[in-house]
């Protein structure tokens, strides 16, 4: 059998808000060493990966490799019903068609349980090869959205361009141009709000914003995000989740229509 608990069970609530929005469903691939989940959106444009070790649960038991094909709007739902403070346990039987989910308070005063129906789901693993980056930006997860988001304003894409003093971020459309530049921080007293770019070689790609929208709802997960980036090859967005893995997102460039 797989039983999980994790007495900080918001975690997994900001896990399914960072995915539900993305991928519909996914396989939830569940062994000794943790839980991972691939897949690409709906649209086949973008892809995501989760990695939750299992030595970040407070207690952790998987007897056997279990696929479980889950629906990421009704897991939503369902962790909804959970409250922050709530100790949350995941629990199936080996060949199981359904996930148990238990939700208690931390004084036990409260407990409910829910049982997921799963699903069967025909998944192909994508192998993502390890990459060396020109440029690789670690910046504060909220300065991303924020950045984002306005530039959504403005255009549907943006051009991110990394040099070694800093990165910028410009977008156009009818109504005029944005950009916004950041500049590798010198001194900052707390390492969750600095700017950092390690940078081999510069690099301008653009990338659609609505998908970038969509990567921000990790933000919760973490106060920083790592952007990844190489010529023709997707950008990376990296969520760490706290002491028990990462999300990362990938997002191939879009063609530059006026340079080609």
């Amino acid at each position: 059998m797989f039983e999980a608990r994790l007495v900080q069970g918001s975690i997994l609530k900001k896990v399914l808000e960072a995915l539900k929005d993305l991928i519909t469903e996914a396989c939830w691939d569940v062994s000794s060493s943790g839980i991972s989940l691939q897949s690409m959106d709906s649209s086949h444009v973008s892809l995501v990966q989760l990695t939750l070790r299992s030595d970040g649960f407070d207690s952790y038991r998987c007897d056997r490799n279990l696929a479980m094909g889950v629906n990421l709007s009704s897991m939503s739902k369902i962790l909804k019903c959970a409250g922050n403070e709530d100790i949350i346990t995941l629990r199936a039987e080996d060949n199981a068609d359904s996930l148990a989910l238990v939700f208690e308070t931390l004084n036990q005063e409260k407990v409910s349980d829910y049982e997921m129906k799963l699903m069967d789901l025909d998944v192909e693993q994508l192998g993502i090869p390890e990459q060396e980056y020109s440029c690789v930006v670690k910046m504060p997860s909220g300065e991303f959205a924020r950045i984002c988001r306005d530039l959504s304003q403005i255009g549907d894409a943006v051009m991110i361009s990394c040099a070694k003093d800093g990165v910028k971020f410009s977008a156009s459309g009818e109504l005029g141009t944005g950009n916004v530049k950041l500049s590798q921080t010198s001194s900052v007293d707390k390492e969750d709000e600095a700017v950092t770019i390690e940078m081999n070689e510069p690099v301008s790609l653009i990338f659609a914003l609505n998908y970038l929208n969509f990567f921000t709802k990790a933000t919760p997960l973490s106060k920083t995000v790592t952007l990844s980036m190489s010529a023709d090859i997707p950008l990376v967005v990296e969520y760490k989740i706290a002491d028990m893995g990462h999300v990362k997102y990938y997002l191939a460039p879009k063609i530059d229509e006026e340079s080609s």
